[in-house]
């Protein structure tokens, strides 16, 4: 970014990190902003935007993990056109993208002139994709996930949005018939109910009613899992209870019916709540 005007004798500019830096007119960076600097308006600006930009790149990566979540397709000129936006880039570059055929994928390193995308396929070879639409496949969708890992280790991918090395799950082929509820992740003791709650919001899922849910679109079908975290006006000691999943209209699913995706997204929001729980000496509850 330019340096600015701000008067005294001073140039600002934000540095690294969204930090407003100053320096002497076209001399050395400062290692503090001066005091006299401190209110002034153009600095002010520069703080500001530093915000907007903060809360702009948490809004991409937010973006681009609902659309891995959800396995949405999408349009491939979308891509080319956020790219050259530094936050849409960085929460885009180096996720897994496959295109019409679902056997290939590969990791999105570029957008070329064209539109098109230039990705490294498992083979380690650069091609150019330009379907209609892309997916951004969720981990537990990919065949061969482990193999998918190593490679992915091997280029030295590294991810903004949690694809490759999310935790996943994978659905049991037998449960006790007509089952709607797993208990794995029940009985983890919190202090408090508004303390287990703040766990569920701080790790991005929804706190409605006596519930923490995730919704998650699997198989082109809204399904919303949750789990029991006590009364919303209850603030005493409160513990997880069992993790169940509905349908758009509200219904329990059984647990047969659940999709890989949704199940997947279910036990890890169910696991990472049961992670917090208070853990007595000499115990494991």
């Amino acid at each position: 970014m330019a340096w600015l005007d701000a008067g005294e004798g001073y140039e600002v500019t934000l540095g690294e990190g969204g930090r407003v830096v100053a320096r002497r007119t076209g001399g050395r960076e400062l290692k503090t902003v001066p005091k006299a600097l401190r209110d002034d308006p153009g600095v002010d600006r520069l703080r500001r935007l530093s915000e907007w930009l903060d809360r702009h790149a948490d809004a991409c990566v937010a973006q681009v993990d609902a659309w891995m979540v959800s396995s949405l397709p999408v349009p491939t000129a979308l891509i080319a056109r956020v790219w050259p936006d530094e936050a849409w880039r960085s929460a885009l570059r180096d996720m897994a993208v496959v295109g019409d055929d679902p056997d290939e994928v590969g990791f999105l390193r570029d957008v070329s002139e064209d539109g098109g995308l230039k990705v490294v396929d498992l083979d380690g070879e650069t091609v150019r994709m330009a379907p209609r639409t892309v997916t951004v496949p969720h981990p537990v969708l990919l065949p061969d996930l482990d193999d998918v890992r190593e490679f992915a280790a091997e280029l030295g991918i590294t991810q903004r949005v949690e694809q490759i090395h999310r935790a996943t799950w994978t659905r049991p082929e037998t449960h006790p018939e007509n089952a709607t509820e797993v208990r794995d992740y029940a009985g983890g003791k919190f202090a408090s109910r508004f303390g287990l709650a703040a766990r569920a919001t701080g790790l991005g899922y929804r706190v409605s009613g006596g519930y923490a849910t995730c919704k998650v679109r699997d198989g082109g079908r809204d399904t919303e899992a949750s789990v029991w975290i006590g009364e919303p006006y209850w603030d005493g000691e409160s513990e997880t209870g069992g993790l169940g999943w509905h349908d758009e209209e509200g219904r329990a699913v059984r647990l047969d019916g659940v999709g890989p995706v949704a199940w997947s997204e279910g036990m890890r929001m169910a696991a990472a709540l049961y992670a917090g729980r208070t853990i007595e000496e000499g115990g494991n509850a």
